[in-house]
């Protein structure tokens, strides 16, 4: 993920005061320096129409930090929480290191510069591999500081709530799950704001299962309510189903919707993830395609019930399982404005129509107020597939779905591809995104985010046991990336 990507941007990477001279108006914070500090260029691009995107690198494995020259930013970047650091001046930032099963905590002066990193979970106490994650805050879900991690290596994986203080010495600790919020393959957690339904945590959940006689409820959407506000370990776990109890994916059509409800679970924290799979499809809940990332939109408490989460697809010899999206779907989830149990379900974008040509894989999602921006994870390989991984941008208003950002492979440089590809892979849609997070209020600069990307052909024995645990011989890069006039 990083890097800027217009030399001549680099003239303007101090930002001044916005919204011209009046002191009464909104401040642009001026401390921040969009300068690129790592030697290595944005692995992206903006397609047409979105020119205006200013994209620079935050931070690569390939980088230096000058508090702790020994740190490397690990592979595969995915779930990502940022917050101002309360001991000073600067900003903190958690990643996932999805095949690293790690949580790296790096620290970024007030220019937002990264300066120092360590692990704050290793690939002995992330368990499984850790895929997308939540940042939980008092400010926005009532509880936290705390780090939602999901981990997704079989249906006996758990979510970690990582206390964003732990020190370093409690890397390994594999007592941090959370039990009560089941068991599954699970992509991320992902808590609605406080204010939504008052004096409760709701937590929605993604299951990255495809469908098969091993595990035949496929991928759920699952919801954790508790009444305690902040509470992780009583509360009670749900599934979603269709209110004429049709299992179907693909009969849930689009321009249609579908009344839902949840049904529980009863005593999930208990029980293995094999028994919560059956009993999830026992209950009649909805059989999706791998719903990998879900989020929720932001703006009013009424766009706050809206649950957009994505279904990634499954193929068998590059042709479609009956029932089950290929290509991808995205979803959106009314909720209820008085009882989280009830709601109904839409089809908002989907790629089984344009196989190949429009949407491949949606694995990610990032939510604003008007936009839902979701990130394909192409290296599922459909031979029909005939482009990169892109993020598209659907507007919820228009309903119009563009590609909004590229990776930039550069086939024909080898220079390029003798620093970025040293696996020799040429395959469309061999890289992917992580998490995309909207950080424009935490650093006081409008229409900013940080996108994570895995450059799976970029390795180095250099980026080896990132973490210390010496539990994985991947040896890829990751990298983030800053992007700004991103449109919210």
């Amino acid at each position: 993920m990083r890097k800027t990507i217009l030399a001549s941007l680099a003239v303007s990477a101090v930002l001044a005061v916005s919204c011209g001279d009046d002191d009464s108006g909104p401040k642009v914070n001026n401390k921040i320096n969009f300068t690129t500090n790592s030697d290595i260029p944005p692995l992206v691009y903006g397609m047409t129409g979105f020119e205006n995107l200013e994209i620079s690198t935050l931070i690569t494995s390939a980088d230096d930090l000058s508090q702790s020259p020994s740190f490397v930013y690990g592979a595969q970047p995915d779930g990502q929480g940022l917050m101002k650091d309360p001991s000073g001046k600067g900003y903190i930032m958690f990643t996932n290191h999805e095949i690293l099963k790690s949580v790296s905590r790096v620290y970024l002066d007030e220019t937002f510069k990264p300066v120092k990193g360590e692990y704050i979970v290793d690939g002995i106490g992330g368990l499984t591999r850790l895929c997308s994650a939540t940042l939980a805050t008092p400010e926005i879900h009532g509880f936290g500081p705390i780090f939602l991690t999901a981990g997704e290596s079989g249906e006996e994986s758990m979510v970690h709530g990582i206390d964003v203080f732990s020190p370093v010495s409690d890397k390994s600790r594999t007592d941090r799950v959370l039990p009560a919020l089941g068991k599954a393959s699970m992509e991320n957690a992902v808590p609605l704001p406080k204010n939504v339904y008052p004096g409760k945590t709701v937590i929605l959940i993604g299951e990255d299962q495809s469908y098969g006689t091993a595990h035949v409820s496929a991928g759920q959407l699952i919801m954790y309510v508790s009444n305690t506000v902040g509470d992780l370990q009583n509360g009670k776990l749900y599934v979603l189903k269709r209110n004429d109890g049709n299992q179907v994916e693909m009969n849930i059509a689009l321009n249609n919707s579908y009344p839902v409800s949840w049904v529980e679970i009863p005593n999930a924290a208990s029980l293995t993830g094999a028994v919560i799979n059956t009993t999830a499809n026992n209950l009649g809940a909805i059989r999706f395609s791998r719903v990998e990332d879900v989020d929720y939109r932001k703006g009013s408490k009424a766009n706050n019930r809206e649950v957009y989460f994505t279904a990634t697809g499954q193929a068998t010899n590059n042709q479609p399982v009956e029932g089950y999206t290929m290509w991808g779907r995205v979803y959106r989830l009314k909720m209820d404005a008085n009882d989280p149990l009830k709601g109904s379900i839409e089809v908002i974008a989907e790629g089984d129509s344009t196989p190949g040509t429009g949407m491949i894989n949606p694995d990610n999602l990032c939510v604003t107020d008007n936009f839902v921006y979701i990130q394909e994870d192409g290296d599922s390989y459909y031979q029909a597939a005939q482009h990169d991984s892109y993020i598209w941008q659907y507007d919820i208003r228009s309903k119009a779905l563009k590609p909004w950002l590229n990776m930039n492979h550069k086939r024909n440089d080898a220079a390029w591809n003798g620093q970025f590809n040293q696996s020799g892979e040429m395959r469309l849609g061999s890289w992917e995104y992580g998490a995309m997070i909207d950080i424009s209020d935490i650093i006081g600069v409008p229409d900013t985010f940080l996108v994570n990307i895995h450059p799976h052909t970029w390795q180095s024995d250099a980026f080896l046991n990132a973490d210390g645990s010496g539990t994985n011989t991947n040896k890829e890069a990751g990298q983030t990336v800053i992007i700004r006039n991103v449109q919210r």
